[in-house]
């Protein structure tokens, strides 16, 4: 078994770094501005800029030598003046989409004060006469031009005696190493243990998910093993009386527990059993007393569920040639539900309930919202309503690691469970 496991483990390592590399892509490529998201477009640039270079957002995505600095944002310029409306000696020309810089003009289009240790380089495409960054450009044709300079000088317009048109106009900052991206910086903070930081709480995203993850696996533990308890003894109780009255109402019970939105058994349990009987306390996380209440609503909830799908595979095992044997054989019915049909029946039942176990750590987003446990359900909702982006994307990824791993104790199980399966 130990050699079955070392090789699982190392096959799980391309699984790994492909969740690694779907996370980032999720988040660094398809999400968009992970700035803006999460600071919101009315903050300053160099506010912005801030937050990506804590997060290494302001270099290549996967490997180059330039990377977008928010000092100045490429724009269109055929599709509008921009910035450069609010120089008056910069004249825009919404027909060509050209600026035009008059002669004598001194115009410096950065935002905020670069890094004097970094260097940048302007792309334009211009004609006419100017000093840009210090360097003269001079051309009767358009031209594109790449002006090198460093974060301590001057990276401003100045015309001479002659005016100066351009039509492109991009900032970038010098990438030394090609190789030091966004990917890398990503993978680098995972080694190191770092998740980001919580812009929504101040704090650390690895010290959010220490204190968040024993409320959630004290509410979702008991849910998990009371649920599984109680639907398994329910689906055998099926089997035993099948076709029978109480087996027709135990399947009426959970298709109408099924039919019932999950809200209702929450608002409706907090209306009864706490407001109007005052049996639980409705908000909070002070004692064991709390938890009472959503751990209810958590195991009926799931009854309806567990009890359809349990019930089939004992039904379907109750048919099966080893069950006639062992009543041929006089064995009672007890004993064939409980030792035989139940151990054969446990490959479907690991399945189902190893698959269940990720989410044990990422909590209940509904009960700890409803219920006020500070859990990773209720770091979840509050990070997705805030757009705190680190929280949502460590607790994505820990959820699908953790998905990773369930599969390896999956085939452990079945090994246990059943000695005809051999780990090989």
């Amino acid at each position: 078994m130990f050699k079955y496991i070392l090789k699982r483990v190392l096959q799980m390592i391309p699984t790994v770094i492909g969740v690694i590399l779907l996370t980032f892509i999720l988040f660094n490529v398809v999400g968009g501005d992970l700035a803006a998201i999460a600071l919101g477009k009315k903050v300053s640039l160099q506010t912005l800029e801030s937050f990506d270079e804590q997060r290494g957002l302001n270099k290549p995505l996967f490997f180059g030598t330039r990377a977008k600095t928010r000092a100045y944002e490429d724009q269109d310029l055929s599709e509008g003046a921009g910035r450069w409306r609010s120089w008056s000696n910069a004249v825009y020309s919404a027909e060509s989409g050209i600026v035009t810089l008059q002669p004598g003009a001194a115009v410096d289009p950065i935002a905020f004060e670069l890094d004097a240790d970094e260097d940048y380089v302007w792309t334009i495409r211009y004609r006419g006469e100017g000093v840009l960054a210090g360097r003269k450009l001079a051309s009767n044709d358009w031209k594109k031009e790449n002006v090198r300079f460093s974060g301590g000088e001057d990276g401003g317009f100045q015309t001479l005696e002659k005016p100066l048109e351009f039509r492109v106009l991009k900032l970038r900052k010098i990438n030394r190493n090609p190789f030091d991206s966004q990917l890398t910086f990503y993978i680098r903070q995972l080694l190191r243990g770092d998740l980001g930081f919580s812009e929504g709480f101040k704090q650390p995203v690895a010290k959010l998910l220490r204190d968040g993850v024993l409320p959630s696996l004290s509410l979702t533990i008991p849910i998990f093993i009371i649920g599984i308890v109680v639907s398994i003894s329910l689906s055998l109780v099926c089997a035993y009386f099948r076709d029978t009255f109480i087996d027709r109402f135990l399947v009426i019970f959970s298709v109408a527990l099924m039919s019932i939105n999950y809200l209702v058994f929450i608002v409706a349990g907090q209306y009864f059993f706490a407001y109007k009987l005052g049996w639980f306390p409705v908000w909070g996380y002070e004692s064991a007393r709390y938890l009472f209440l959503p751990v209810l609503i958590g195991v009926i909830s799931g009854l309806g569920s567990n009890i359809r799908f349990y019930r089939t595979i004992m039904l379907d095992e109750m048919y099966k040639d080893y069950v006639r044997t062992a009543f041929a054989k006089g064995v009672s019915k007890p004993r064939v539900l409980f030792v035989h049909v139940l151990k054969n029946a446990m490959i479907p039942i690991i399945t189902n309930v190893v698959i269940a176990i990720p989410f044990l750590y990422t909590g209940s987003l509904l009960l700890e919202s409803f219920f006020g446990i500070p859990g990773l359900g209720y770091l979840s909702i509050n990070a997705i309503l805030s757009a705190d982006i680190d929280v949502v994307r460590a607790i994505v990824l820990i959820g699908a690691l953790l998905f990773v791993v369930s599969n390896l104790l999956t085939d452990i199980c079945y090994a246990a469970a059943d000695p005809r399966v051999k780990l090989k």
